[in-house]
């Protein structure tokens, strides 16, 4: 069977390479967003309108979807509810969107740790190769405030531990299931749910200035909507491990947009962390970067 490389390979890059740039400004319309909307209303919004829209574009195949297979995508959306809470809460708190960007970006590599300890599968050795340079990374991102986790740092991490949970689940349950209609489940539950905990918890504002909606319609049009649709797309064109190499490249993008926008700058300490948080993903991911940079030679050379 020809690998699936060779349906698209250009047009599928440049889509996925499009998809991080979309998820790298999400960064930024949610810090801005965040500035007049409590967190987890802003974030439940910003999903539910999303998965609305999604919704419109899969309803065809929604109709076909069995009972089971919505709650089975409605699960994983509650999951995945979980994993925004404390990346909401991160970016809330955070005053280094770079670096908490490299710092979430660690639940690429957990993926596979996670698929170990829950389900037996054997990760390839790379990754505990990867692994204790990722901590040691992350170590000297906590050594740059002083000997402890800042409030954004664990709550970073505790989003890209329950991301690599949910990469596994969601790759197990609703594997049968077509990609656009699953997204747009777990984007409307998102919504329905962090907006529901925002009622409970949350003083919601009694006005929303309009700078703040356009940060909010930003969010939803671009950073979400556009960036999933693209990415379901894209991730068809191509198989998931050569996607995930270039999706690494969202904390990238991130540090870069911060430092123009916000004028952000690393001290050594945070360079060196988030450069070998950055070096263990390409490890980990080793026979792809490999895989797409002879193959992209190749190109060239034709």
């Amino acid at each position: 069977m020809a690998d699936t490389l060779e349906r698209s390979p250009l047009r599928a890059d440049l889509l996925l390479l499009t998809v991080t740039l979309l998820a790298a400004s999400g960064w930024i319309f949610s810090k801005e967003a965040l500035a007049g909307m409590p967190p987890l209303l802003f974030i439940g919004s910003r999903f539910l309108l999303a998965g609305l829209i999604l919704m419109a574009f899969a309803l065809p195949r929604l109709h076909r979807l069995s009972t089971r297979d919505v709650a089975a995508g409605a699960g994983v959306g509650m999951l995945f509810s979980g994993a925004l809470t404390f990346w909401i809460l991160g970016l809330f708190h955070s005053r280094h969107l770079g670096e908490s960007a490299f710092i979430n970006s660690l639940g690429i590599l957990l993926v596979p740790v996670m698929a170990r300890l829950l389900f037996g599968d054997r990760p390839p050795r790379t990754t505990w190769i990867a692994l204790p340079i990722a901590l040691v990374g992350f170590a000297l991102l906590s050594l740059n405030a002083g000997l402890r986790l800042e409030p954004s740092q664990w709550l970073f991490a505790t989003s890209a531990l329950l991301f690599s949970l949910l990469i596994n689940v969601n790759t197990r349950v609703v594997r049968r299931l077509p990609a656009l209609p699953l997204t747009a489940i777990q984007l409307t539950v998102v919504g329905l749910v962090l907006g529901a905990l925002s009622a409970l918890v949350e003083p919601w504002p009694a006005r929303i200035g309009g700078v703040t909606l356009g940060w909010l319609a930003a969010s939803v049009l671009l950073a979400s909507t556009l960036r999933f649709f693209l990415q379901v797309y894209a991730q068809g064109l191509t198989t998931p491990s050569h996607a995930a190499v270039i999706l690494m490249l969202e904390a990238v993008w991130a540090a870069l947009l911060a430092a123009a926008w916000y004028g952000e700058t690393m001290t050594p300490l945070q360079l060196a962390g988030c450069s070998m948080i950055f070096a263990a993903l390409l490890i980990n991911r080793w026979y792809w970067v490999r895989k797409l940079v002879l193959r992209t030679a190749g190109d060239y050379r034709k």
